[in-house]
């Protein structure tokens, strides 16, 4: 909505005797408290049970105020596309018996037809009348209601302040914090204007924006597990897959920073074996290990045989084009052009699934167990009764591995209530769009299409999934550490060799990007905030 434009709004309901009146109430008042929170298992959620589809207050409006949230969907030269519409019901306490949830109601209790058009009129006024600013609250009070309305008139008076401010993350958080509250009216006029100031081409906070409303509306219209598979958009060929995830790997550093972390503390850990078994949970397309296996191939004495156990969920075929023998067929191929002795184990498995007999560990081997970006996704005790977090850890330690590296987002987005989850996301994920920007071009064509597919599906699910559904659990390094120490390990503290080789390959990029070294571990960050973190533990 142009703030400029003075929409006409006319009520559905002046006309209609006082008694019919009675059942339609403004929204009630809501808790201010941003900590509020609602249980993992999704009971924070906003769906109502509406037998009555009067209840639904409508204002008709032509400025498209009126039911207008909708799940964002991106063509693939960024615009937006058709957009579904939704209702949601005002009053969430209604019962046949009480139209308003209790005997007496500040919300529905009108001396008469008169005062509650005056009352009405006014409250059109306060919310989406030019002169704000000047708005008598006490107007409103004067005309028989109770100061409850004038804090309600005083809520959307600062919500229509907000829009006029034009500031996206203040109206970003005001809509989340609505839709924790059940807010359907507040959170549906948010959407319209967000739809409105969000782009997938613009600045990084807009563009972030843009996936970030898609998680709201996927929230209210519980649909964030459908989104999370498959955005609004057609999913692409599997070398185009292929070619975003390079662009993503070659412009930001934060993932080969953490192959390379974790590579050298493997290759320390390995430098006197002579069997190597390296078991990583979740292999992906194989990249990592290029580098290790040339590294290894020119190890003073002559390079380790190696075998990779690969393991990743059989859904990440369609990412490779194909099964995990695909990737086996690339390392060996590169292990032969350096003399190295290989083999290769595929596990098309999820990690949830493994038990040590698709380990297939062989006696006199060293082990190194490789997690990376990879345990987040693994559900703890916060989601049910199996906590495959602790559990993976467990197995591990019962392997004896020389050594176990763990790279991971450093963000708390697992056990978080929504709202707090909410503005972490958008911290966390603001700072990658911003280093985007810095290294590849606005009108890059492939641009949007790398975030769309490497990073918006993360951000829909952390924002509009609760319970199993919601797969994307980043935790601190903090409560990573003490999942370790707890499953028996001790840290291992990455080597000299490890820290310069990472400050070097920073000097490339951005003078922006920030390497701290503290506890042991490494820590990648943009600006004043770290985004990955990397460390090693042994037995």
């Amino acid at each position: 909505m142009e703030m400029s434009q003075k929409p006409k709004i006319t009520g559905k309901y002046f006309g209609q005797p006082v008694q019919e009146l009675e059942s339609y109430c403004w929204p009630p008042n809501q808790s201010l408290d941003p900590y509020q929170s609602g249980s993992d298992d999704g009971s924070n959620g906003v769906q109502q049970s509406v037998h009555n589809p009067d209840q639904y207050c409508t204002l008709d409006s032509s400025s498209g105020m009126q039911n207008t949230s909708s799940t964002a969907s991106f063509s693939p030269d960024g615009s937006p596309a058709s957009q579904q519409n939704y209702s949601y019901p005002l009053d969430l306490h209604h019962s046949p018996e009480n139209a308003c949830g209790s005997p007496i109601s500040a919300y529905c209790v009108i001396d008469n037809e008169n005062d509650l058009g005056h009352m009405i009129r006014q409250l059109e006024t306060a919310m989406l009348g030019s002169d704000l600013d000047n708005f008598n609250l006490h107007a409103i009070t004067a005309s028989g209601r109770t100061t409850e309305d004038s804090t309600e008139a005083e809520r959307w008076k600062y919500m229509m302040d907000m829009i006029a401010r034009g500031d996206l993350k203040e109206l970003l958080c005001a809509c989340a914090k609505a839709i924790e509250n059940k807010d359907m009216y507040m959170a549906d006029c948010l959407i319209s204007q967000l739809h409105q100031m969000v782009s997938v081409s613009g600045e990084p906070m807009q563009r972030l924006g843009a996936y970030m409303v898609e998680g709201l509306v996927a929230r209210l219209a519980s649909s964030g597990s459908s989104i999370y598979k498959a955005l609004k958009c057609k999913e692409p060929a599997n070398a185009e897959l292929l070619s975003y995830m390079h662009i993503l790997y070659e412009i930001c550093p934060y993932f080969k920073f953490g192959h390379m972390s974790a590579n050298g503390a493997i290759a320390e850990a390995m430098k006197e074996e002579s069997r190597v078994h390296i078991i990583d949970f979740q292999i992906a397309q194989g990249s990592q290990w290029l580098t290790l296996i040339h590294a290894l191939a020119a190890r003073p004495g002559g390079p380790p045989s190696i075998r990779i156990t690969g393991i990743d969920d059989p859904t990440s075929s369609f990412a490779r084009g194909g099964g995990l023998e695909i990737v086996g067929q690339r390392l060996r191929k590169l292990a032969e052009s350096c003399n190295v002795p290989f083999e290769f184990h595929a596990a098309a498995i999820s990690g949830t699934e493994v038990q040590l007999e698709n380990l297939r560990i062989q006696p006199g081997e060293a082990i190194a167990v490789n997690f990376a970006m990879v345990l987040h996704h693994m559900p703890d005790e916060s989601v049910g009764t199996e906590n495959h977090r602790d559990r993976l850890l467990r197995l591990v330690k019962s392997l004896s591995p020389k050594v176990v590296t763990l790279v991971e987002q450093e963000a708390n987005t697992n056990t978080a209530p929504f709202l707090p989850r909410f503005v972490e996301t958008m911290d966390h994920y603001l700072a990658i769009f911003e280093s985007i920007d810095v290294s590849l071009p606005r009108e890059h064509k492939e641009r949007i299409s790398t975030e769309q597919h490497c990073l918006a599906r993360e951000i829909v699910n952390i924002i509009a999934c609760e319970g199993p559904e919601r797969v994307e659990r980043h935790e601190l390094l903090g409560k990573w550490r003490s999942r370790f120490i707890m499953a028996g390990f001790t840290p291992s503290p990455l080597s000299s060799f490890v820290n310069a080789t990472i400050k070097t390959l920073l000097q490339s990029y951005c003078d922006k990007y920030t390497l701290e070294e503290r506890d042991g571990a490494l820590y990648l960050g943009w600006m004043n905030r770290a985004i990955i973190a990397s460390c090693a533990w042994k037995c």
